[in-house]
């Protein structure tokens, strides 16, 4: 972990909309990190020690079952936050938080979080906004993974994942994808196979590479969009 000098070009939409007073109760604090893929930024049962806010990049929250099973619940990238935990009372969650595209963070210890929040009603409703609209986003996800394709999950979940990373080369195999989604590494080849025909990207032996987005959203279909829709409606743009 490499820590980095706060800038005034902050990348994180959470933090950039905040009210001046609530920003600076947080600024005094923050630390600029940077972070590979496959870092842990949260484990199943220990208390969370920091709340990332990630600038452009992507954190998966993962959810594990009893018997070792796991598979990626929601994504987060400089729309968001970790910690959300932190802002119902709570220390820990089931779940890890890691990066799947490398990105800087802006890092703030569980301590002095605490204290903003207990010191700002506005800045605690703020952060409850978007506590919100990744709940849409985790109800989206599993109607995602009972009604639509391979193909429109996978298409869905690579939107989501440019949105983030700001970038059109993605750092994703088949393996980690097969993994994210919960389906067998047979049905990624053939649904990316799809989408790659269709000229929606191009995969490589390590990554994938975005080449039309319009075709993405249209195989998509109604899989995505709703808590895109939402974020705009309750925190504007991102």
């Amino acid at each position: 972990m490499t820590s980095f000098p706060i800038q005034t070009d902050i990348r994180n939409h959470l933090l950039r909309t905040l009210c001046a007073a609530d920003f600076d109760r947080l600024r005094a604090h923050l630390v600029r990190c940077s972070f590979e893929q496959g870092a842990v930024l949260e484990s199943p049962g220990e208390s969370v020690a920091a709340v990332h806010f990630p600038e452009p990049g992507m954190l998966s929250l993962v959810a594990h079952a009893v018997d070792g099973t796991s598979a990626e619940a929601g994504i987060i990238g400089p729309e968001g936050m970790t910690g959300l935990v932190l802002l119902n009372g709570v220390d820990a969650s089931p779940h890890t938080i890691l990066v799947q595209v490398p990105c800087r963070t802006l890092l703030i210890e569980a301590g002095p979080f605490r204290q903003a929040l207990d010191a700002s009603c506005t800045l605690r409703e703020h952060l409850l906004r978007y506590a919100q609209v990744f709940s849409v986003q985790l109800a989206q996800g599993a109607l995602c993974n009972a009604q639509f394709t391979i193909e429109q999950r996978l298409a869905r979940w690579l939107l989501m994942c440019h949105d983030r990373a700001d970038r059109e080369d993605l750092p994703l195999t088949h393996e980690l994808l097969s993994q994210l989604l919960g389906v067998r590494r047979a049905g990624v080849t053939t649904g990316l196979r799809v989408l790659e025909l269709s000229g929606a990207l191009k995969t490589r032996r390590g990554g994938i590479s975005i080449r039309d987005r319009a075709v993405l959203r249209t195989i998509a279909g109604a899989s995505y969009g709703v808590p895109e829709a939402e974020y705009a409606r309750i925190l504007g743009g991102s």
